[in-house]
Formats: C-alpha cells, sequence, structure tokens
C-alpha cells in the first residue's frame, strides 16, 4: 500500500507543481491575504489507520507536515500562525499515544532551537494553553523554545498545545478579577467587565483575531479552538486528512478566502 502511495505521488508531482505554481501566481497577484490564519490539524490517526500504520506514526507525520506548512507560510509572508496541536481534552486519550504526543512535542521543540528558517526569518514561537500537567522534559523544552526566539519580530507561531477555548476564556476573566480585586469594590468590577477589558488576558492578547480558520480531515466544527478570537472569522473546511493536507490544498484555501467579502456582521 505504502509504495502505491509513493508511486501514485511520483507520477502527479509535476502536475501538481504546475498546479502551484498557477496558483501562487493568482495569490500574490490578489495582495488580499490573511494576517492570522488558525490552523486546526485533524486527522492524524485516521491518516494512519487508512495507510496500515500505528496511530502514533501519524503522528510523526503531522508534525513534519507542521514544518511543510511554515515554509509555506514564510513563503507568502503571513504574520500569524496558530495551530492547534493538543487539546486540553486529549490527555484523555490512550496513555501511550499522550506519550507519544508528548515525546514529539519534546522532540520538535529542541528542533526548533537549531532551525535556522526560525533564526533567519525572526519567527517567535509561543506556546498557547495550558502545559502544568506536561512532562518535564516537554514542558523545559518548550520554554527553552519560546525563550530562544522571544525577542523575534518576524512571523509569530502559536503552538496550542493544552488548549481548550472555554478553559482560556475562564482563565481570562480570572486573571482580569485576581488583578483587579484589591483595588475595586465588586459592583465596580461588574461594569468593567466588556469584551476589550477580557481581551486583553486571552493567550492571543495583542495580536490580531484570526481572519481564517483552516480545518482538515473534513470535520466541519470548531471543537473549541479560539472560541473568542474566531467570532469574525471566516472557516474553509478541507477533506484532506492532516498529513496529506498538500501545498495545492492550502493555496486553495487561501484563493477562496481572497475570493469571499467579510462584513464583520454588518
Amino acid at each position: 500500500m505504502n509504495n502505491l502511495l509513493t508511486l501514485w505521488d511520483n507520477l502527479n508531482k509535476p502536475l501538481y507543481w504546475f498546479y502551484e505554481q498557477q496558483l501562487l501566481r493568482e495569490i500574490k497577484h490578489n495582495t488580499k491575504l490573511p494576517h492570522h490564519i488558525g490552523i486546526i490539524m485533524d486527522g492524524n490517526r485516521r491518516f494512519a489507520k487508512a495507510i496500515g500504520l500505528d496511530s502514533k506514526m501519524g503522528h510523526d507525520y503531522g508534525a513534519g507536515k507542521a514544518r511543510e506548512v511554515l515554509d509555506w507560510c514564510l513563503e507568502l509572508g503571513i504574520k500569524h500562525v496558530t495551530i492547534w496541536g493538543f487539546s486540553s481534552e486529549n490527555t484523555s486519550r490512550n496513555p501511550e499515544e499522550v506519550a507519544h504526543l508528548f515525546s514529539i512535542f519534546a522532540r520538535e521543540a529542541k528542533a526548533l532551537l537549531t532551525d535556522t528558517r526560525i533564526h533567519t526569518n525572526h519567527v517567535r514561537v509561543k506556546v498557547i494553553g495550558n502545559i502544568e500537567d506536561f512532562p518535564e522534559d516537554t514542558k523545559e523544552a518548550l520554554r527553552n523554545m519560546e525563550k530562544a526566539t522571544e525577542t523575534y519580530q518576524g512571523l509569530l507561531l502559536n503552538l496550542a498545545l493544552g488548549y481548550g477555548g472555554r478553559e482560556e476564556i475562564v482563565a481570562a476573566v480570572r486573571k482580569f478579577l485576581h488583578t483587579h480585586a484589591n483595588t475595586h469594590e465588586v459592583h465596580e468590577l461588574i461594569d468593567q467587565v466588556t469584551p476589550d477589558a477580557i481581551g486583553k488576558y486571552l493567550y492571543t492578547a495583542g495580536i490580531p483575531d484570526p481572519d481564517f480558520v483552516i480545518r482538515t480531515s473534513g470535520e466541519i466544527r470548531l471543537s473549541g479552538f479560539l472560541l473568542w478570537q474566531t467570532a469574525y472569522s471566516e472557516f474553509y473546511f478541507c477533506d484532506a486528512y492532516w498529513p496529506s493536507f498538500r501545498k495545492v490544498d492550502f493555496l486553495r484555501a487561501l484563493r477562496n478566502f481572497q475570493e469571499r467579502e467579510r462584513r464583520f456582521g454588518k
């Protein structure tokens, strides 16, 4: 099965390359690109099952695809990218699978420390979510990665790990209350609870909300991804499993975004 897939890919590479170039020309000519792309990387396990591999291998392929997509975003000059790699609910999965995911996060974080793309393009990498229950070596690797890139002003890459949209909103409200509780009465705090006030305490505070969200695998839902920030985002649902997500799929998604008229509720 794997040999047949490889043969099929090799036969189609020239066609895909020409199609990519055509799409690139169209997209660059338009110049209307998202300022912030959110990506729900879904389908790793189903991809692995479809080609007869262990589900853990699907996550390995998925990590490689994330590196590819970073290249595509750098090529097009996208300023902010948020990718969802591990939800707060994913901890309930098979312990062996979860442990493998943690090892991938540590491995990828260590690799980014010496990745020339990161330093040449001044990519800042930030973890958003609650990673307190992650293994110590994984937390250390992720924090070292953040520290090594914290002064960079190029593309901002948010890695949503241990992330849940509801949990983020609750955490933001709690931070708001803790910050102001000693200087305001309860009735005064109530009057100060506004979208702008709470927004300052979100994980993504200070950067534009996503104007475009892509989800792979054919599932048509957000599953809690950036619930607050995606109020006026445009959404694109792609049937390809995440490891099978090609550059032509990414470019077609961007072309679709460029064809839309954003109304912001008006």
